[in-house]
């Protein structure tokens, strides 16, 4: 941008002073006559119109002249509005919230999300739930400390984003409340309350006082690159609704990196999913009594590292409290020193997964109800305890209703593999021997398939005839009709059979 050097300007201001001054005289002493003639009106006319071009000249330039010196900055550009419906952004310090966390500014972003869901909106969400076109309520790096719940004042909402900054609760915050919470007291009559709200970029620091975030009956939320720690009851708490998504995130009740004197102590549950259809994808939970619980359908899982609480202090990884119809998918995530327990699970995919430290899955029976069960292709690691890699608590009732059941194909050292699917071989001299699959089988007395080869050394052509003779207590019992020496091997399978 130009300057003009202070001297430079006064002779600018002196030649348009004179300029006005001489053209105000010439168009002043015009006779009353000149004024009736043409001429002198034209003259008249043409020096205020060079007067008016000198003018819109000389200030269409002014937005580049500065009367202050070089080394001094430019004038700060006036600040927005609060409330500007224009620009769809609204930043809380605008409304007075205090980005130093030093007062309170619970008040101030509160009328910033009631200015910014008050626009008109327009279509294209569902039915009843207003568009409200992506409006952004901006925390702006700063840290606010809050009193009470950050809530939206009205149900039927939908497009739009919290982002940027840290909230942290104050030493009065309510013990059952949420520092955001996306629920809403009285029925709108909606079958959901918000659709399309993004959580994004924030820190949440609950002190101790309650939990982070919960929705109640929301559709298509999204909770990305969060902190969430220091709740006492529940990192995320997602009732009801469809379609919540939670990644690239981080949840603890204490800040530590593992190894934490205080572990055993460690309460809470950093996300619960008390509804359909959700993905928690790429999110570390590193301090809770629980990692995730989950009471819905058709959740899915991917990528999550859970070191919440070790097992041995009574920690559990993922608790999946959906007797009878889990339909819970859990892939490519890592269990460092605590495990998954699925009560009644009917449709649970479990694979690609790591197991550090002992750490193993329990089915565990409520109604004696398990089917549909995928536990492939993970990888376990401990430190030769004898511990068994997947485990059935039948405290309550004995597994009875026990439909496919796949537990195959997984990488284990230093604990004890645990499979519905093995084979084994033996040296054979006589005529009956026994394949003991006791060690292996996860089911006892539960052998639905059995397939057997014979291997003979000696140098007859005998071809002597075998026959199956028992399956109890997982014990494969063959005999032949002669002397056989040799080797035979045996496959089993505790799922039914295709044309069972």
């Amino acid at each position: 941008m130009g300057m003009f050097s202070f001297d430079t300007m006064v002779v600018v201001l002196g030649l348009l002073a004179c300029f006005i001054m001489a053209n105000h005289v010439e168009v002043g002493q015009s006779s009353p006559v000149e004024r009736l003639v043409g001429g002198g009106a034209r003259d008249r006319d043409s020096h205020v119109r060079k007067l008016q071009e000198f003018k819109l000249n000389f200030f269409q330039r002014e937005p580049t002249v500065s009367l202050s010196s070089s080394s001094s900055p430019s004038p700060s550009p006036t600040p927005s509005l609060p409330g500007r419906r224009g620009s769809g952004v609204f930043p809380v310090t605008a409304y007075g919230a205090d980005p130093t966390g030093k007062t309170d500014s619970t008040d101030a972003i509160l009328e910033a999300i009631s200015d910014a869901v008050s626009g008109d909106g327009d279509g294209f969400l569902m039915e009843g739930i207003r568009n409200l076109g992506g409006v952004r309520i901006s925390l702006e790096g700063g840290i606010y400390m809050i009193s009470r719940p950050i809530k939206l004042p009205v149900a039927g909402r939908g497009n739009m984003l919290i982002s940027g900054g840290t909230l942290k609760a104050s030493d009065n915050f309510t013990t059952d409340g949420y520092l955001i919470d996306l629920s809403f007291s009285s029925s709108p009559n909606l079958d959901y309350n918000y659709e399309f709200i993004t959580l994004r970029d924030l820190m949440l620091d609950c002190n101790f006082k309650g939990g982070g975030i919960r929705t109640i009956d929301a559709l298509r939320t999204t909770i990305d690159n969060c902190y969430i720690a220091h709740f006492a009851t529940t990192g995320i708490l997602v009732q009801g609704g469809h379609e919540t998504y939670i990644r690239n995130s981080f949840l603890g009740q204490h800040i530590t990196a593992g190894g934490d004197p205080s572990e055993r102590n460690f309460t809470g549950t950093a996300i619960d999913l008390q509804g359909n259809d959700n993905a928690v994808t790429d999110v570390v939970i590193f301090s809770a009594a629980i990692g995730i619980t989950i009471s819905g359908q058709a959740n899915m899982i991917t990528g999550v590292h859970c070191y919440n609480k070790a097992y041995g202090f009574g920690g559990t990884g993922i608790h999946l409290k959906v007797p009878g119809i889990t339909q819970t998918r859990i892939v490519n995530s890592y269990f460092d020193y605590t495990g998954i327990v699925a009560e009644d699970p009917v449709q649970l995919h479990v694979s690609d997964c790591f197991f550090l430290g002992d750490a193993f899955i329990v089915l565990k029976s409520l109604r004696g109800v398990l089917n549909g069960i995928n536990i492939v292709n993970n990888m376990f690691s401990g430190s030769n305890k004898g511990i068994d890699i997947v485990q059935l608590d039948q405290t309550n009732e004995e597994f009875k209703e026990i439909g496919h059941v796949v537990v195959d194909k997984n990488n284990v050292n230093g604990m004890n593999l645990k499979a519905t699917v093995a084979k084994g071989i033996t040296q054979v001299n006589g005529t009956s021997w026994t394949v003991d699959f006791n060690g292996i089988l996860l089911f006892p007395r539960r052998i639905r398939f059995v397939q057997h080869a014979l291997l003979l050394t000696d140098a007859s052509n005998s071809f002597p005839n075998t026959v199956l003779r028992n399956i109890s207590n997982n014990q494969v019992v063959i005999e032949s009709d002669t002397i056989v020496e040799g080797s035979v091997s045996v496959s089993v399978d505790q799922s039914p059979s295709m044309s069972s």
